[in-house]
C-alpha cells in the first residue's frame, strides 16, 4: 500500500474520530429522549414483547438478560456521556488499550439499542453508524499510526454508501435517468427543511444540473477515493460538498453528517508524524478484523452488481458490513397523515408534530442530525398503511389517554387538549404541496393542502362513545 502513507493520516483520523463521536452522541441522545415512548414497557412497540419472540443470536443485545425502562435510559445516557468524552478527545488522553475498549463499548451499547429498536431503528443510517463505529475500534489513537488496513476499510464503506446510492438511482425511477427527479424530491422528501421551499422553486434547468451532478459525484468520486493523494482528498472534498448541499435542502437525520465523517477519514494532512512501533496485539487485531470484513463483504459487493439491488440492508446481526442506498424512487405527490382529536365529535383539532408538515403557514424546521423517529414513520405511513401496522392504533390510544410520555414526542404546542384528553381521535389523510411564489406572496403560507379522506377509524374514550354522530 505504498500509495497510502498511514503516517500522513493523523489529521484525517482526528477529524474522523471526533466527528464520529459527535454522531454517536446524537444517536444516543435520540434514544434517551424518545426510547421510552416508542420502545418502553408501555411504549408503542414494547421491547419486552419483542424479546419474547427473539433469541439472542437473532438480535444480540444486553437487554436479553434484563429489560427495564430504567436500564434502557441508563444505556442511552451512558452512551451520551461516553460519546461526549470521545468527542472531546478522551480517546487520545488514555492508553491505546483503553481507547480501543471505549470505542468497543460505545459500539456494543448502540448495537444493543438498534437490535431491539424494531421499525423505529430500521433506517440505513443505523447500520451505517454501527459499521463505521466498529471500524473506529481498530483505528487507534494518537499513540500509534493509523492502521493502513482500517483506512482502506473506511473508504470501502464510503464507496458502498455513495456508489450504492448512485447505482440504485440509475436502476430505479426513470426520472433519475431523465434528470427530472428533483422536480419533485425537495417537496416530497420525508422531512423538508427551512430552505426546501426555495430549493423546490429553483428553475427546472437547475434541477437537471442538480441531478446530473449527483450522478457524477456518487458514481465517480467513490472510485477516485482509491487514487493516490491528493486525488483521494479531492474526491472526499467533492462528497463533503454534495452532502452539505443535502444538509441545506432537507432533514436526513445523521446520514449526511456520517457520510461527511467517512470522507474526513480519506483526507491526508500532507505532513507525516513520527510514531513509535505499533503494538503487535493491536496490529494483529486490526488485520484480523480487516480479514473478517473482507469475508463479509461478498454479499454486499454482489448486491452492488445485482439488477435487484437492495437499498438498505444488513447481512449480519452485528451490522458489520451492510448495503446502502437512498431514493431509488421518488414520489410525485406528497401525502400526510394528520392525527386529530375532538371533545364533542364535531370540532376536530390537529396534533402538531415537530418536523412533519402541519399548519400550512408553519415554515419547515431544521432538526437534522437529530432524528425525529415518529415523524419519519408518519411519512412512510402516508406512502403505505402497511408501514403503520402495529403502532398507529396504539399511538391513537395513547393520545386518547393523554399519555404524557407519548405527548412529549410532539412539539411543545402540539397538544390541542392540554387540560383534558379528547373523547375521540382519528387519522386523516391530506395531500400537500408547496405554494407557488404568487401564493406565498399573497397568503404567506408555505404549503397548500386538501383533504383526501379518512385514514384510520375513529377511536372513542369510554366517556365519549355516546357523543359522536358519524
Amino acid at each position: 500500500m505504498r500509495w497510502l502513507d498511514a503516517d500522513g493520516y493523523w489529521l484525517g483520523r482526528l477529524l474522523f474520530q471526533r466527528a464520529l463521536a459527535g454522531v454517536y452522541l446524537v444517536g444516543f441522545l435520540t434514544a434517551a429522549r424518545q426510547g421510552r415512548a416508542l420502545l418502553g414497557a408501555h411504549g408503542l412497540t414494547p421491547i419486552p414483547r419483542f424479546l419474547a419472540r427473539r433469541r439472542f443470536r437473532e438480535a444480540p443485545s444486553l437487554f436479553h438478560w434484563h429489560y427495564s425502562d430504567g436500564l434502557f435510559a441508563a444505556v442511552a445516557w451512558t452512551g451520551c456521556v461516553l460519546a461526549a468524552a470521545l468527542a472531546a478527545g478522551a480517546g487520545d488522553a488514555v492508553p491505546l488499550g483503553a481507547a480501543t475498549a471505549l470505542w468497543a463499548l460505545l459500539w456494543a451499547l448502540y448495537l444493543s439499542i438498534v437490535n431491539v429498536g424494531q421499525t423505529w431503528y430500521s433506517f440505513g443510517w443505523e447500520s451505517l453508524l454501527l459499521e463505521t463505529g466498529a471500524l473506529a475500534v481498530f483505528l487507534g489513537n494518537d499513540t500509534v499510526a493509523p492502521p493502513a488496513t482500517t483506512l482502506v476499510l473506511i473508504r470501502w464503506i464510503l464507496f458502498r454508501v455513495e456508489f450504492g446510492a448512485g447505482l440504485i438511482k440509475l436502476r430505479g425511477d426513470r426520472c433519475w435517468r431523465e434528470l427530472t427527479c428533483l422536480y419533485y424530491h425537495h417537496e416530497t422528501q420525508p422531512m423538508p427543511g427551512p430552505f426546501s421551499w426555495w430549493f423546490h422553486r429553483l428553475p427546472r434547468p437547475l434541477h437537471r444540473v442538480e441531478a446530473g451532478a449527483n450522478h457524477l459525484v456518487q458514481l465517480g468520486a467513490p472510485v477516485a477515493l482509491f487514487l493516490p493523494q491528493p486525488g483521494a482528498t479531492v474526491a472526499a472534498g467533492l462528497i463533503v460538498v454534495t452532502q452539505l448541499w443535502l444538509v441545506l435542502s432537507g432533514n436526513f437525520a445523521w446520514l449526511n453528517w456520517l457520510t461527511i465523517t467517512l470522507a474526513l477519514g480519506a483526507v491526508s494532512s500532507g505532513t507525516r508524524r513520527a510514531y513509535p512501533p505499533t503494538p503487535v496485539w493491536f496490529e494483529a487485531s486490526a488485520l484480523a478484523y480487516a480479514a473478517l470484513v473482507l469475508a463479509l463483504s461478498y454479499r454486499p459487493a454482489r448486491n452492488l452488481l445485482s439488477s435487484r439491488q437492495l437499498m438498505n440492508a444488513s447481512f449480519d446481526v452485528l451490522h458489520l458490513v451492510n448495503t446502502y442506498g437512498a431514493f431509488g424512487s421518488v414520489t410525485r405527490s406528497r401525502h400526510e397523515v394528520e392525527l386529530e382529536g375532538s371533545a364533542d365529535g364535531h370540532t376536530w383539532l390537529a396534533y402538531g408534530f415537530r418536523g412533519k408538515p402541519g399548519p400550512v403557514a408553519r415554515r419547515p424546521r431544521q432538526f437534522a442530525p437529530y432524528h425525529l423517529r415518529l415523524d419519519w414513520m408518519m411519512w412512510f405511513a402516508a406512502l403505505n398503511p402497511g408501514y403503520a401496522r402495529g403502532w398507529l392504533t396504539p399511538l391513537l390510544r395513547r393520545l386518547l389517554d393523554g399519555d404524557p410520555t407519548t405527548l412529549r414526542l410532539l412539539r411543545r404546542d402540539g397538544n390541542p387538549f392540554p387540560d383534558a384528553p379528547p373523547a375521540h381521535v382519528r387519522a386523516t389523510l391530506y395531500r400537500y404541496r408547496f405554494t407557488t411564489r404568487e401564493e406565498k406572496r399573497r397568503t404567506g403560507a408555505w404549503w397548500h393542502r386538501e383533504r383526501v379522506g379518512a385514514y384510520h377509524q375513529v377511536l372513542h374514550s369510554a366517556q365519549g362513545r355516546g357523543d359522536l354522530r358519524e
